[in-house]
C-alpha cells in the first residue's frame, strides 16, 4: 500500500535553491465564483515552481491585522495569455479576506510561495479518488490537471452544506471520468455528507489510492474510510498558519512516525500528509502537549 504513492518533495528554506519566494505581485484579475472569490496573481517564477497541494502566504493590510493569511493554489498558468500567474480562492471569514476582496486588477499584493509540501503523484498506474469539502476542492482541481496529464483516471466526490457551496463543478466533471456531489441539505446531488458515497464510488472506480481537502473533520473521517479500504490517502488539511514558513510553531498536528508521534508543522511538513499517519483525535487536545517537533514517546 506504502508504495502506490511518492513520499513527494518538501520546499526547502527561504534562500537556498528551489526555496519559496517573495514578490510584490500584481492582481490580474479578481473574480466571485459563487460564494467564493479568487484572485489571479502575476508571479512567473512562483507559477514556475508551484504544484498541486502547495500554498502561498499573502500580506494584508486591514485595521491592526498584521498576520499573513495562507491559501491554496487553485489554478497555475504557465503558457498561453495568462502565463506566468497563480490563482488562489478563498471565502470572507474575517477582516483579512475582507481586505482581500477589495483587490482588484492593477493592485499589487505581498506573497510569499509556493510553500509547503505538494500532493505526491502515483508511481503506480492506478485510479485516483479526490474528495473534497467546499472551497477545498481549489487544490484538487490542480491535482486532477496534473493526474490526466499523466494519463491517470480521475473520479471525485465533492461535499458542501449547500449548493452554493459546492465549487467548481463544472471543471470537476470535466477533470474527472464520473464527479459526485453531495449537500448537507440535499440541495444538489446526495443529501448527506462526502463519506456517505465514497464506498459505492471507490467500488465503482475501482480506486487505488485517495486524495482529500477540506475541512479537519471531513479529512478524519475519509482517511479513517480510505484505511478501512486499505488503500493509501493524502490529505492537505486546513490548519491556522501565522507565519507560514515554520518558525512560529502554531500549525502543529500530530502525526505517527517509527520512532512515535511528533507534533509536525503543517506549512513545512505539510500541509499534505500521510492521512493514516494523522493521529485526529488528539488535534486540538491536551494529547498534544509535549514541545513542537518532538517525539510525544521522548517527552513523556
Amino acid at each position: 500500500m506504502s508504495n502506490i504513492v511518492s513520499r513527494g518533495t518538501t520546499t526547502t528554506v527561504q534562500g537556498r535553491s528551489h526555496g519559496p519566494l517573495r514578490a510584490q505581485c500584481e492582481v490580474l484579475a479578481h473574480r466571485r465564483l459563487g460564494d467564493y472569490h479568487s484572485l489571479t496573481f502575476v508571479a512567473p517564477e512562483m507559477a514556475e515552481r508551484a504544484q498541486a497541494g502547495q500554498f502561498v502566504s499573502v500580506g494584508v493590510r486591514a485595521g491592526a491585522t498584521i498576520l499573513r493569511r495562507p491559501f491554496s493554489i487553485y489554478q497555475v498558468s504557465q503558457h498561453g495569455a495568462w502565463a506566468g500567474t497563480l490563482e488562489i480562492v478563498f471565502a470572507v471569514v474575517g477582516p483579512g479576506t475582507a481586505w482581500l476582496t477589495q483587490q482588484d486588477k492593477h493592485d499589487v499584493v505581498d506573497v510569499v510561495g509556493p510553500l509547503g509540501r505538494p500532493f505526491p503523484l502515483p508511481q503506480q498506474p492506478v485510479t485516483c479518488l479526490l474528495v473534497g469539502g467546499g472551497y477545498g476542492v481549489a487544490p484538487l482541481l490542480l491535482l486532477a490537471q496534473q493526474l490526466t496529464q499523466e494519463g491517470l483516471r480521475v473520479d471525485m466526490v465533492l461535499g458542501a452544506k449547500t449548493q452554493d457551496r459546492i465549487f467548481n463543478a463544472i471543471d470537476a466533471k470535466r477533470l474527472s471520468a464520473s464527479a459526485q456531489f453531495t449537500t448537507e441539505d440535499g440541495s444538489l446531488g446526495t443529501k448527506g455528507l462526502v463519506t456517505d458515497v465514497m464506498p459505492r464510488v471507490l467500488e465503482s472506480s475501482k480506486a487505488g489510492v485517495v486524495y482529500a481537502c477540506g475541512p479537519m473533520p471531513m479529512l478524519a473521517a475519509v482517511s479513517r474510510l480510505a484505511q478501512a479500504h486499505d488503500l493509501p490517502v493524502q490529505v492537505a488539511v486546513e490548519e491556522l498558519m501565522a507565519c507560514g514558513t515554520g518558525v512560529c510553531y502554531t500549525c502543529v498536528l500530530p502525526v505517527q512516525r517509527r520512532d512515535g508521534s511528533h507534533n509536525l508543522r503543517a506549512c513545512i511538513e505539510g500541509p499534505v500528509f500521510n492521512g493514516a499517519r494523522v493521529e485526529w483525535d488528539k488535534i486540538g487536545t491536551a494529547a498534544m502537549g509535549n514541545p513542537p517537533g518532538t517525539s510525544a514517546v521522548s517527552a513523556r
